[in-house]
């Protein structure tokens, strides 16, 4: 929960999870669906689907116990360098390496590493860097510590230099650009999506799309709609949305609203409507699932935070 989420939030989350879910065992016999809804608002949902997968691996190849090598634990779904350090170093001792942002940002400044921070050769270094330190007795002290540090006094804008207890081997703070370190290169605008979604009723029923297990926000669900041109608007693109991944006709087309939504990489301007569907067969073309519900209970499905934005919009007559 804690990958790329700060603790703050991740705390009421962690806490409900672990009541719900309070071992291996209980994880990798629950529903997709239940875990994914404990996980809605965090983010990043793949985290979620990888961990119930680990746990159903967990069962099945371990007994119901973490191995403790690096190797076997990066087997894990979701597991990677960082993570399997973490948990090597920490819970079992062992001498394994760890480069977080924090620990990123601690190394780039000691060692003085200038070039950005994405770069092949200086993402090398300093998991070269972190195992050389990583290589001596309690590991798993060290790396958190440097954690610690990166979290609490190497921090991004003002570092602490003057409390740093490293501070004397820092070739940032003998040159004076630790501000400035480490190097990122510059990011990149995000892209402008259009896209179209619609509270779709059929006898006092909402239709409600559940996204593929793969790719951004899988396996959640959410208002059946899709993307469109930059220049397209208005119910008739609506209807040939509909009609091209649903199988749907519709009518008595509505827009209740519009809203965007920041991705990481993309923002999302979307066009909110309510419409009634035609009798017949959905034929979906880009979701797994579908389901009838009453509108009511649309937002106990497991949904993502802009899921819920465009349910509030379609469900406010008002608009």
């Amino acid at each position: 929960m804690l990958q790329q989420t700060r603790v703050e939030a991740v705390i009421p989350y962690y806490e409900r999870f672990l009541a719900r879910f309070p071992d291996v065992g209980t994880l990798a016999s629950a529903d997709l669906d239940d875990v994914l809804s404990l996980w809605a608002g965090l983010g990043y949902y793949s985290r979620a689907r990888n961990l119930k997968r680990a746990a159903e691996q967990l069962v099945t190849r371990f007994a119901g116990r973490l191995p403790d090598g690096v190797e076997m634990l990066r087997e894990l779904p979701g597991v990677g360098r960082y993570t399997a350090g973490a948990i090597a170093s920490i819970a079992f001792d062992h001498p394994a390496p760890i480069v977080d942002g924090n620990v990123a940002r601690v190394l780039a400044r000691l060692v003085g590493l200038r070039e950005p921070i994405e770069s092949s050769a200086v993402k090398a270094r300093l998991w070269e860097e972190a195992e050389r330190l990583a290589d001596g007795p309690a590991p798993g002290d060290l790396n958190q510590a440097l954690m610690e540090l990166g979290a609490r006094i190497c921090i991004p804008r003002t570092p602490r230099c003057d409390l740093c207890p490293v501070s004397r081997f820092c070739d940032a703070r003998a040159v004076g650009d630790a501000a400035s370190l480490p190097v990122r290169a510059p990011k990149r605008a995000p892209k402008i999506v259009y896209a179209v979604a619609a509270l779709v009723l059929r006898g006092g029923k909402a239709l409600a799309v559940q996204r593929p297990a793969k790719g951004l926000l899988g396996g959640l669900w959410e208002l059946p709609g899709g993307e469109v041109g930059a220049r397209e608007r208005g119910a008739a693109v609506l209807a040939r949305v509909l009609r091209e991944r649903t199988g749907l006709g519709v009518a008595s087309i509505a827009r209740t609203g519009a809203f965007d939504y920041a991705f990481t990489h993309r923002a999302l301007r979307t066009a909110v409507y309510r419409c009634e569907a035609a009798s017949g067969r959905v034929r979906l073309d880009g979701w797994d699932r579908h389901r009838w519900v009453a509108p009511e209970s649309f937002a106990e499905l497991p949904l993502a935070a802009v899921s819920k934005r465009a349910l509030a919009i379609a469900c406010d007559s008002d608009g």
